[in-house]
């Protein structure tokens, strides 16, 4: 058995905002593991800025897994618990080495094109105008959840853009989830929360930076709607640690990015302790290629979770990798009759 790394680096079709600034290019990794014949391929997602794995030994820890390929998923994953997204890497590779093909991790309806995953429409921060094109864009094709990045433009622009969305739309028609990505201030949060209640929102994710969770415990009993816990999960490794944020904060719901949490098996440990305490759930992409999002939408739809997903990510980028999953009408489809394209392996 032998196994070897690739960067690619994937361009976003526009300048992609967020609170922490505009991304042009999306850097990732990839390890490919080769054993009697054939051939298993993972994604580390790494996010630079936001991933806690995002250190100056990233490439030599990839050169240390690929050299101790031989040790296994599991012992590796243990060895690699401060870099979830290689963790993911080394999970997604080994299945897809022992599947019936390197693309389909996990069989199931969703793979065989017979159902969908509901996701939401992802409206990145920009100038009103833009964002206002992206909502009736999604509204248009279908979508009936939205996902509104907030935070990086004027806050009463933001609640014109969202009272726009209510006057054409009413809660029933569209559910609407923000995202702040952290840049509230813990001293006004609070009143931007109840400003934005008008809106019948479904949830706000990380209203505030993490690790202030004395301040997030507090807005998660206070707030007028449902507070999602994102960044707050990244860097917490541990079971134990995981119950005792989870304890201390009692969100209503947590965001899981496999690419963030130790991959499969560690978004299946926040998933049974969210679920032990009566915390919602969802999952998302961490904007991975298509080959990352394509393993993480066959695992999350063997999840049964019936609320919309995260993973409409991957017509972002100019050079993706042509792949048989598609959005048509808010839900994401697995089309039998399309083929790969991806000369990594």
């Amino acid at each position: 058995m032998k196994a070897t790394y690739h960067k690619y680096l994937l361009h976003f079709k526009r300048p992609s905002g967020t609170s922490r600034g505009v991304m042009t290019d999306k850097e990732t990794w990839f390890i490919v593991i080769e054993h009697d014949g054939k051939k298993g391929i993972g994604e580390c997602g790494i996010l630079r800025g936001l991933s806690c794995d995002d250190r100056p030994d990233y490439e030599e820890k990839l050169a240390w897994t690929c050299a101790n390929i031989h040790l296994g998923k599991d012992l590796l994953w243990e060895a690699l618990l401060e870099f979830p997204s290689i963790q993911f890497g080394v999970e997604m590779a080994f299945q897809s080495l022992v599947s019936e093909t390197p693309y389909l991790l996990f069989s199931s309806d969703f793979t065989q094109g017979q159902k969908s995953i509901p996701i939401n429409g992802l409206i990145w921060m920009g100038e009103e105008s833009f964002m206002k094109e992206q909502i009736e864009e999604k509204l248009a094709t279908g979508f009936r959840c939205v996902k509104l990045k907030i935070g990086a433009i004027d806050f009463d622009k933001e609640l014109q853009l969202l009272r726009f969305i209510r006057a054409n739309f009413s809660a029933e028609q569209v559910e609407i989830r923000v995202d702040a990505n952290g840049a509230f201030n813990e001293n006004d949060a609070l009143n931007k929360l109840v400003q934005l209640s008008e809106f019948e929102l479904h949830s706000i994710e990380q209203p505030i930076a993490k690790n202030s969770t004395d301040r997030m415990s507090e807005l998660c009993k206070t707030s007028p709607f449902p507070i999602a816990l994102d960044e707050e999960l990244i860097g917490v490794f541990s079971v134990f640690d995981k119950e005792v944020l989870l304890l201390k904060i009692k969100p209503q719901y947590i965001i899981l990015k496999p690419s963030f949490v130790g991959g499969f098996r560690g978004t299946q440990e926040w998933i049974s302790l969210a679920e032990k305490h009566q915390i919602g759930w969802w999952i998302t992409s961490a904007l991975e290629s298509n080959i990352g999002l394509n393993a993480i939408a066959q695992w999350t739809f063997l999840q049964h979770n019936l609320m919309p997903q995260g993973l409409g990510t991957g017509a972002l980028y100019t050079n993706n990798f042509d792949c048989p999953l598609e959005v048509d009408g808010g839900q994401l489809w697995y089309d039998i009759n399309k083929n790969w394209d991806c000369n990594l392996i």
